[in-house]
């Protein structure tokens, strides 16, 4: 979840930066298989090859923001443009946030914005690298989409759960009322902007944990804080656990959860390790 943090909060270094391509971002909005809008923008940031690698080219960072976010959040337009710095990068609000349309179904068929998205990132840069990088129920989603789709050269997930209807925290008790109940769907609808569908998943879908070993061989990131109040340290060590040798983890001393608490120092680590992996 995205609206409040947990553990210490990030602060932006807001500077400009040399090397951030001049071209205009362009926004859209870019329909589902299932017939959803999703609200994109695409902000053509750095121009970066990947010398490492023997064959070079662009690089596309596609972010997932996490369950209250939505493009246009100051937390979800700081790591944008702190990845910026690494590529091109592609935001976008999932189905039932911001501007998008549906509900959102908590992180089930938002797999599907995230691979119009991705579909888009393509089309605007045929031989692009592409990354998909997501926060808390982003970062579910973007473990889900690496096993169930193609099309991504390197998933990064931020503060994501490891197993689904986790209730083991505060903050995800509540949550769940948030999701569950009526007058909880109410204050997501008029206090966090996000209008949540009121149906329970039938069928469930896959689990992250189950997610993850699909994903090789393509490079797999896990980013959680040792201060996460959503997500206990079980749930990334689940995960990398699961990934066996294609994952790697990055457990973060202080950090907190998701993108409030991903400062520019680790968005900045995040992405020199996609552009030496990805492809």
């Amino acid at each position: 979840m995205s609206s409040s943090p947990a553990g210490h909060v990030a602060r932006s270094i807001d500077r400009p930066h040399p090397e951030t391509g001049s071209g205009t971002p362009l926004r859209t909005f870019l329909p589902t298989t299932d017939g959803i809008s999703i609200d994109s923008v695409y902000d053509p940031g750095a121009v970066v090859y990947n010398t490492s690698a023997s064959s070079t080219g662009h690089l596309v960072f596609v972010v997932a923001h996490g369950f209250t976010g939505d493009v246009d959040r100051p937390h979800v337009r700081r790591v944008a443009d702190a990845l910026a710095r690494h590529g091109a990068v592609v935001t976008f609000s999932f189905r039932g946030h911001g501007r998008s349309g549906g509900r959102s179904t908590v992180g089930d068929r938002e797999v599907l914005d995230l691979a119009a998205a991705v579909e888009w990132a393509h089309a605007l840069q045929p031989h692009a690298r592409v990354a998909t990088v997501g926060f808390s129920m982003g970062g579910s989603v973007v473990l889900r989409h690496a096993a169930l789709h193609q099309g991504v050269d390197a998933v990064v997930s931020v503060s994501a759960p490891a197993r689904w209807y986790y209730r083991g925290t505060a903050p995800m008790r509540r949550l769940h009322w948030l999701v569950t109940r009526p007058e909880g769907r109410l204050v997501g609808r008029y206090g966090f902007r996000t209008r949540i569908h009121h149906r329970e998943w039938d069928p469930v879908p896959l689990s992250p944990t189950e997610a993850v070993p699909r994903i090789a061989p393509t490079p797999l990131l896990i980013v959680h804080g040792d201060r996460d109040g959503y997500f206990p340290l079980d749930h990334p060590r689940m995960l990398h656990a699961a990934a066996g040798d294609h994952g790697e983890l990055w457990l973060e001393p202080g950090m907190g959860h998701a993108e409030h608490a991903a400062d520019d120092v680790l968005l900045a680590r995040i992405g020199d390790w996609v552009a030496s992996r990805a492809g």
